[in-house]
């Protein structure tokens, strides 16, 4: 598959972001790649749902929880709605940078490869604004390693880039945030193939709007790693020990 030939999905999901959400869908609409875009709001209670209800924007579709359900929850409901070769999450602030994405798209492509992350930390960057969040993603991230034999050097980070019928496939089931480690654990489970590459982050404090609480999630994120570790059934059938 060439650049070219690529259709990309991109999940957005959406609480609270009336501030930033329209300049971050310009920035998405704004990369010079053949997309579609699935954006979900998770009863947003701020004048985000208004905002979204007046978008008018070929290629984008936007969906509405009744409840806040939670992230993740948003994530698969517009993971069932994609179509592309490859579905990549971008969240509706600014913390993540959607001119990076060739960054992720060209790693992909060059080494046939099922996902693709955008590291916070690779290369030796680490920009938090709570140390509590940058050493819970380290011991995090150790434990997976251990006990999957993978190499992620950011599972927590947002931007992953996924083959779409893989994505798919992974049979998700966490609504908040810990599906981020869930998409690590069953990939990892699964023997698909995935790289990551360095990408920039500018992290915004809670004030700012910052939805993650590092003990609440971080305990959540624990159990998923736990419970796909040592549940007997795996994606593809496979298991470690093969």
């Amino acid at each position: 598959m060439i650049l070219d030939d690529l259709k990309l999905s991109v999940i957005m999901a959406v609480y609270n972001e009336k501030d930033t959400v329209l300049r971050v869908l310009d920035k998405v609409l704004a990369v010079p790649i053949r997309k579609e875009v699935i954006m979900v709001d998770n009863c947003s209670t701020d004048g985000t749902r208004e905002i979204l209800s007046s978008i008018q924007a070929d290629d984008v579709r936007v969906l509405f929880h009744e409840e806040n359900r939670g992230r993740g929850a948003s994530v698969r409901t517009a993971l069932a709605h994609c179509s592309g070769a490859y579905t990549i999450i971008q969240d509706a602030d600014l913390e993540y940078d959607p001119d990076e994405w060739h960054l992720l798209i060209e790693k992909a492509l060059a080494n046939d490869l099922d996902a693709v992350f955008g590291s916070r930390t690779l290369g030796g960057k680490a920009v938090y604004v709570y140390a509590q969040n940058y050493y819970g993603i380290l011991g995090l991230n150790l434990l997976i390693n251990l006990l999957y034999g993978s190499q992620y050097t950011d599972s927590g980070t947002a931007c992953k880039m996924i083959r779409t019928p893989v994505f798919q496939a992974l049979d998700l089931g966490c609504s908040g945030f810990d599906l981020d480690f869930e998409i690590c654990t069953k990939l990892a489970l699964g023997r698909y193939s995935y790289g990551e590459v360095p990408i920039s982050y500018r992290p915004r404090s809670v004030a700012e709007g910052k939805k993650l609480r590092a003990v609440r999630d971080g305990i959540a994120a624990l159990r998923v790693i736990l419970r796909d570790r040592f549940r007997p059934t795996h994606p593809r059938g496979s298991s470690l020990g093969s």
